[in-house]
């Protein structure tokens, strides 16, 4: 099986918002899930402190620990924009249909597209919707993530395979 094929199918990214109870979620995941660690609000040590705590509760769980940024913390691989050149496993951001190809021509091993449904992320923000995100998802050969507005219920409306949250994955 490749990489590609064996990403995780549930993902909890960190946010200032989620912080407080990241570590009972991250036990609470299923065993092999993945965790973007985020947290864009901290200053550099305070923020490297928190990846090295969350990503050792996380490891023994099996889920793979996923970085946002240009550091090179040890992670299994980063998340962001496409175009930058990253250790490990890539995963990029998209939200429209020219940011999906772009991420496509980049190689990247996976992609969250996003928001489709309404988020606390970005307010008002234009959502790509069941059938939206669908349509730009089934055009990719690469794993394609749900987020934006995610949890089990709209994933289950979703009927999609791999999808992510902030606030959806924190009880």
């Amino acid at each position: 099986m490749s990489v590609r094929q064996s990403l995780p199918l549930l993902w909890l990214l960190s946010d200032a918002r989620n912080d407080a109870g990241l570590e009972e979620a991250l036990q609470a995941l299923p065993k092999g899930s993945g965790f973007v660690f985020r947290h864009y609000h901290l200053p550099a040590e305070e923020r490297r402190a928190r990846f090295d705590a969350l990503a050792a509760l996380a490891r023994p769980h099996g889920h793979l620990v996923i970085l946002s940024g240009e550091e090179d913390w040890g992670a299994d691989g980063h998340y962001g924009a496409a175009k930058t050149p990253r250790s490990g496993l890539r995963l990029a951001t998209a939200h429209d249909g020219d940011e999906l190809q772009e991420a496509i021509a980049a190689g990247v091993d996976g992609i969250f597209l996003s928001p489709v449904f309404p988020t606390n992320s970005h307010p008002g923000a234009k959502t790509l919707g069941v059938f939206g995100f669908r349509v730009l998802a089934q055009q990719s050969p690469v794993p394609v993530i749900a987020l934006g507005g995610m949890n089990a219920a709209r994933a289950r409306e979703l009927d999609w395979p791999r999808w992510g949250a902030i606030d959806g994955l924190i009880s």
